[in-house]
């Protein structure tokens, strides 16, 4: 816990959760296990009844700010989160994500001097499968942000005041991160990439679930965000729902295509 006095963090680590009491407990270990201490953490729970609470209060020690109470929902309580945020720059890490290495946020605050304080940074990320393997999802350009997310939003860093005046649309169920990311490259020039993984994304979010709602959600923020014809938005659709069709039903094709390397 930070007291007022502290001077700001560099990262506010925002998490959100709901009866994931287990996930909640790997993000706070991966947390633990950082070199780089100038962080800190929230935490956001939607009113879980699975014990994460009880495990919140007693975490609360290494907690910047947390709240327990019924949100609207996943973007919501990451509007919330980033409301309570203090740091330099922003991650939303959920329960259940974890960062790649222990000196993940050491190497990010090394990029971010070297790179005089860029207003938006994103890396590559690991994929956990089912087997446990781990695969290295390379991010494609941010200039491909007309196609979807070109990262997981796990591994996208916003600096703070850069972002001050943004929100999470709750109009979006799925791509309220997608089109906060339009929103913010809208007006921040400044990106650096890192070829690198800053996260390990835990399987089957709110995306892959709902992906149907996804891709909806997709086409209605090209359009709106990004002025796309129906006709490119219908094209990018088809493609994103063959994609899907592949990762699911033949997902060494898919690993092959989207994934570079694989770690045991």
């Amino acid at each position: 816990m930070r007291n007022d006095a502290s001077p700001p963090p560099l990262f506010s680590i925002v998490t959100v959760v709901l009866d994931d009491r287990e996930g909640l407990r790997r993000t706070r270990s991966s947390l633990r296990r950082q070199s780089f201490r100038d962080f800190a953490w929230i935490v956001v729970d939607g009113g879980s009844e699975d014990g994460t609470r009880d495990d919140i209060v007693r975490f609360a020690p290494e907690i910047a700010w947390w709240r327990s109470g019924p949100d609207q929902g996943l973007y919501d309580a990451m509007n919330i989160g980033m409301a309570a945020a203090t740091g330099d720059y922003l991650l939303f890490l959920n329960a259940g994500d974890e960062l790649a290495s222990p000196d993940s946020l050491g190497r990010l605050a090394a990029e971010i001097r070297a790179s005089a304080s860029p207003d938006f940074l994103y890396c590559d990320a690991l994929e956990r499968t089912s087997g446990g393997t781990l695969l290295l999802k390379p991010a494609r350009s941010h200039r491909t942000v007309w196609y979807g997310m070109f990262t997981h939003h796990q591994a996208m860093v916003y600096r703070r005041l850069a972002v001050a005046d943004l929100r999470y649309d709750l109009s979006f169920t799925v791509g309220a991160d997608y089109a906060f990311t339009i929103s913010a490259l809208s007006v921040n020039p400044r990106v650096v990439r890192l070829r690198e993984p800053l996260v390990i994304f835990a399987a089957g979010g709110l995306s892959y679930v709902m992906h149907s709602v996804g891709r909806r959600d997709q086409t209605r923020i090209r359009r709106r965000y990004l002025r796309l014809s129906v006709i490119s938005c219908f094209l990018i659709m088809v493609v994103q729902y063959l994609a899907m069709l592949t990762r699911r039903g033949f997902p060494v094709f898919y690993e092959i295509y989207r994934c570079r390397r694989m770690y045991e």
